[in-house]
């Protein structure tokens, strides 16, 4: 006899239908939960963390390197805290058990009764993709999800972005063969392959500098010479701004934090899925996929002139922008080294805190979706799920996370990297003189590989052996910024 579908059945149907790669649950919640039970009923994946916060994280930065909705599965955890610290622009669907009220942060609290599932799980993932991508809440109480429920064929993809209009793009290309100095600021949406091949030919052939978003970083490789850095952190924006008369602005997520003098300097054309923000008189915008708006207006600038920068000068802005926002501390030295000991495709994530900054500028990305970055301080507590999160996506590839010993906080998933085996580099800075064994010990209880260094040739050789370790490994970083040692 067959056994009729469940409730968690259809949900868990739906979010592998949505293309969901695994459920991420909570170690610390009631691990047997129906929706757990289920997948795991049909070989969906499914991983526990430690805490719901970290179960959170990792599913929203899975979601977000393979461009399907993530799931986390936290029961009776409180929500609110369990979602806060996930940036608020990754497509994550919270799942709980009795809690219907509407949690802070996300797009929508839907509540699951028998005879609504398929319909909400397609609305929670079609929703949680839709731009502005985000988390949605989906609250399904316990003696509902074990409930007899009706499959229904809905899609639980969202429906895919018109073709550029071509009026859109004829404004667009004719903004374009007007000026003689602009300026691309480059978003998440130009992290695809397609997306980041088409925008490295169009920096090329105008040839024009750009600044990235931390989410893009690495869709233009850091190494180019148009590659000016990244926004918000080089500081050299206002001086490309000063020199430029249009602003393009290619893929950008309509969360991503964009300074305001980039809107406001010069005329601005819009180009890929998400609209200007509110308010934004745009010279032109043109909405759809980047890789075909920019296919389409190659063919509309074949004979454009090209960009009158200066190029000897954005080489001087670029040296000086990543000079200062690296800094000449050891912690930015630690991670050049770091970068220089790594393969290509290493995968790098860093907490919000005093080392971003840092860290974004020294590490070196060279393709998109190598460096995951957190999203403002609320976000702290990222970076460590963020890489259990990249271990799980790619196992082949080594990460390195970057972090500060204040920002791993209490429920650091330490525990969860160790269990999963994930070959995990942690770099932990902390000031000199901190009282860093504790960390120390919670790693060692963990049969996690750690040590504290205070030096480059420590590091060096600290580092060699956590490249080497079959599982996660910790480096704690005791560090004044000073001079080499």
């Amino acid at each position: 006899m067959t056994r009729r579908a469940t409730v968690a059945d259809v949900v868990v149907d739906g979010l592998r239908r949505a293309g969901t790669p695994r459920v991420i649950g909570s170690a610390g919640g009631r691990p047997d939960l129906p929706i757990l039970d289920a997948a795991r009923a049909i070989e969906l994946p499914v991983v526990l963390a430690s805490s719901a916060r970290g179960a959170c994280v990792i599913a929203a930065v899975t979601a977000d390197l393979v461009d399907a909705p993530g799931a986390a599965v936290i029961g009776h955890a409180p929500a609110a805290a369990a979602i806060r610290g996930v940036p608020e622009c990754l497509p994550v669907i919270l799942i709980t058990s009795g809690h219907p009220s509407a949690v802070p942060g996300c797009k929508e609290t839907l509540r699951v009764e028998a005879e609504s599932a398929a319909h909400r799980i397609a609305h929670a993932a079609r929703l949680a993709m839709t731009e502005p991508r985000g988390p949605v809440h989906l609250d399904i109480p316990g003696d509902v999800a074990t409930r007899a429920a009706v499959p229904v064929a809905t899609s639980c993809r969202p429906d895919p972005l018109p073709y550029p209009a071509r009026e859109a793009l004829d404004r667009a290309a004719r903004a374009l063969a007007e000026a003689s100095r602009p300026l691309l600021l480059a978003g998440a949406h130009c992290r695809s392959a397609d997306a980041a091949q088409w925008l490295r030919a169009f920096v090329e052939a105008l040839p024009a500098p750009l600044l990235a978003t931390a989410r893009a970083k690495g869709a233009l490789p850091d190494p180019h010479p148009l590659m000016l850095g990244v926004l918000g952190v080089t500081g050299v924006e206002e001086r490309l701004l000063g020199h430029a008369d249009l602003v393009v602005a290619i893929g950008l997520d309509a969360l991503e934090p964009v300074p305001e003098p980039c809107w406001s300097a010069a005329p601005a054309v819009v180009l890929g899925p998400a609209a200007a923000p509110d308010g934004r008189v745009s010279a032109v915008q043109v909405l759809g996929e980047v890789s075909a708006i920019v296919e389409e207006l190659a063919g509309r600038l074949r004979d454009k002139p090209r960009a009158d920068w200066d190029v000897a000068e954005l080489d001087r802005l670029r040296r000086e922008g990543a000079a200062r926002s690296a800094g000449a501390g050891l912690d930015a030295r630690l991670v050049r080294l770091a970068r220089e000991a790594t393969p290509a495709g290493t995968i790098a994530t860093v907490d919000a805190g005093a080392s971003a900054a840092c860290v974004t500028a020294s590490w070196s990305a060279t393709a998109p979706r190598e460096f995951l970055a957190a999203a403002g301080l609320a976000a702290t507590g990222f970076a460590l799920p963020a890489a259990i999160a990249a271990h799980l996506v790619h196992p082949d590839r080594r990460v390195i996370c970057f972090a500060g010993a204040g920002e791993l906080g209490a429920e650091s998933e330490l525990e969860t990297a160790a269990r999963l085996g994930a070959r995990i580099a942690i770099v932990v800075f902390e000031a000199r003189g901190a009282d860093s064994p504790p960390l120390l010990r919670q790693a060692e209880r963990f049969g996690i590989s750690a040590s504290a260094v205070d030096g480059e040739a420590r590091f060096v050789q600290a580092f060699a052996h956590a490249l080497a370790a079959e599982g996660p490994a910790l480096i704690v970083v005791q560090s004044s910024g000073g001079a080499p040692t």
